[in-house]
Parts: C-alpha cells; sequence; structure tokens
C-alpha cells in the first residue's frame, strides 16, 4: 500500500522559538526581535551594492522612516509604527526584487498581505495599512528607492529617475543612511526605533 504524500512544511521556525506559519500566520507567533533579526540579515538589491556590509532591509526600513517624517512631520505614532513596518514580511519571505515579483504575480502578494496583517494585528496596528499612510510609505519608499540605487546599486540617475521618479529635495542629510552596516548594529538600530515608536504608541 503506497504511502500518503507528507504535506510540505508552510511554517518558519524563529529563533525566538516560534513558528510562523506562511499560510496562516497568526500575530501570537510574531516577536519584533524575530523581525529586526530577520530584517538586518536580508540584503536589499540582492546584495548588489557597494560596501563592506550589504544595505539591509532594517536600514532600509529605517531610511524610509525617516524620509516619511521629513516629508510629514506631524505622522502619528500608528502611522510611523506602519511605516517603518512597511517592509517587515521580507523577515519571513526575504527581498524580491521587483523583476522576480513581476514573474510571481499575485500569489506572493497574498502572502506577503497575510503576513503584513498579522504583524499589524500584533501591534496594535489596522490589518490594512490606511491609505493616506499608504500613500506616505509609497512616497518615502520610492525616495529611498532612488537613492540606494544612485548610491549603492550602481544605477545612473537617469535609470533612476525612470524607475523611482526624481525625488523631491529634502532637509533631511541622506549620506548618513546609506552607510551599509553591520547585521547586529542595523539590528539593534531598528529595534531601537521600534520601541521609540511602540513607547509613544502607549504613551
Amino acid at each position: 500500500m503506497a504511502r500518503a504524500a507528507k504535506a510540505p512544511r508552510v511554517w518558519q521556525r524563529m529563533l525566538s522559538g516560534r513558528r510562523l506559519d506562511l499560510i496562516d500566520p497568526s500575530p501570537v507567533d510574531v516577536e519584533i526581535e524575530d523581525i529586526a533579526h530577520g530584517l538586518a540579515r536580508v540584503a536589499r538589491w540582492n546584495g548588489q551594492t557597494k560596501g563592506p556590509h550589504a544595505f539591509s532591509v532594517a536600514q532600509h526600513s529605517l531610511l524610509v522612516d525617516a524620509i516619511a517624517l521629513a516629508l510629514q512631520p506631524d505622522l502619528s505614532p500608528q502611522a510611523q509604527a506602519m511605516v517603518l513596518l512597511h517592509d517587515a514580511p521580507e523577515y519571513v519571505v526575504g527581498d524580491m526584487i521587483s523583476p522576480f515579483k513581476a514573474v510571481l504575480g499575485g500569489d506572493y502578494k497574498s502572502v506577503e498581505n497575510r503576513l503584513l496583517a498579522a504583524i499589524h494585528l500584533r501591534f496594535g496596528l489596522p490589518p490594512t495599512t490606511p491609505k493616506p499612510v499608504a500613500l506616505i510609505a509609497k512616497q518615502a519608499d520610492k525616495i529611498a528607492a532612488w537613492y540606494e540605487a544612485t548610491v549603492l546599486a550602481g544605477f545612473l540617475r537617469e535609470e533612476a529617475d525612470s524607475f523611482f521618479g526624481e525625488p523631491p529635495r529634502l532637509t533631511l542629510k541622506i549620506g548618513p543612511h546609506l552607510q551599509p552596516q553591520a547585521a547586529q548594529v542595523a539590528q539593534d538600530a531598528f529595534l531601537a526605533r521600534f520601541r521609540a515608536i511602540d513607547a509613544a504608541l502607549k504613551a
């Protein structure tokens, strides 16, 4: 008699001991320490960046957070949390470059959205990012991508303009945010920023 095929594993074990199910992620299995650890070790641009270290998604998230605040200084703590966590699902699924996402299509996005909803709920945020916050996060994300592309990833300015749009002038000094950091440094910085926002949320 043939043995039944074993169901594939659809969960990932985290260093915290949590097992996060990718099909049906539970907020109970989300820990900010796991997110920070993972994002600090996921490379932006598939690792094709200048410097002695990868430019991590944790650093990218902090850059987007800083740009969003430069664009809209009165962002609420709740909005700041959602901006900082805009790429948080990548601690599980990695940072798929845009061309590969286009090849995969909608299935990838649905997994990402379920993970983001679970992450939001874990930290007392709306499961879906409200449109005004999503718009400011997207704008800041595109500006961050332009600077990362031209400073770190070898894009010509004209190329970056065509993909991300020419960025507006900002009072924010971008340079310090574009220095690739060791994973532990980026992890600690991400955790510190999240905890500051979380303290403001609970105040």
